[in-house]
């Protein structure tokens, strides 16, 4: 036999041999993850860490969504109060983040004042929300007729899977309903629009 020939043939014998112990599977138990609602952080790093998270950037950065106009798009967007589109056109997502990070410091440290305020929140998100399920106030007071026409671009979809996250935190942290039903419709109206057989 050619060196060759005996070379391509010890490599099949040593993928072979790969081949079937992968196929066995790994040899460790599967990880099993555990709800943010269970783990408690009691340590000299992330605990304090926590803490300013949420006795400062919290209230800082509610206060700024607030300054900024952010909040007060949504109440635009619903009729509730007067005036045009303040920010840029991804805003919806920064306040998004920021009840999603509310919901992780409400399920640890459980805030009354707080919980209304992202309450209220959901209520003017709530209210924003359009008939069909679509939600983004920029398109909503600047552009209805241009909604989905440059998904590349002007982030719907990127405030779409950030107010998904913030319902789910929200739900699992308050058991509430409010911010979930919002994004689940909303998400009923993505797959209307490109759902299969639509694009």
């Amino acid at each position: 036999m050619t060196r060759p020939i005996a070379l391509f043939f010890v490599l099949l014998v040593f993928v072979s041999a790969a081949g079937a112990a992968l196929a066995e599977g790994p040899k460790y138990r599967a990880l099993t993850d555990v709800p943010f609602t269970d783990v408690t952080l009691e340590d000299g790093f992330w605990e304090p860490r926590l803490e300013t998270n949420r006795l400062k950037s919290l209230p800082h950065t509610l206060r700024y969504c607030r300054e900024t106009g952010r909040i007060d798009n949504f109440a635009k967007a619903a009729g509730l109060i007067d005036g045009k589109f303040e920010g840029y056109f991804f805003n919806d997502s920064d306040v998004y983040k920021v009840l999603e990070g509310a919901a992780y410091s409400l399920a640890a440290h459980p805030d009354p004042k707080l919980e209304r305020e992202v309450d209220e929140i959901i209520a003017s998100i709530a209210a924003a929300q359009q008939p069909d399920g679509y939600l983004n106030t920029h398109f909503t007071l600047t552009a209805p007729d241009e909604r989905w026409t440059n998904i590349k671009i002007k982030h719907e979809l990127y405030c779409a899977g950030h107010l998904i996250e913030a319902a789910v935190a929200h739900f699992q942290a308050a058991g509430k309903r409010s911010l979930l039903d919002v994004a689940e419709k909303f998400a009923d109206h993505i797959d209307g629009v490109f759902g299969p057989d639509k694009l």
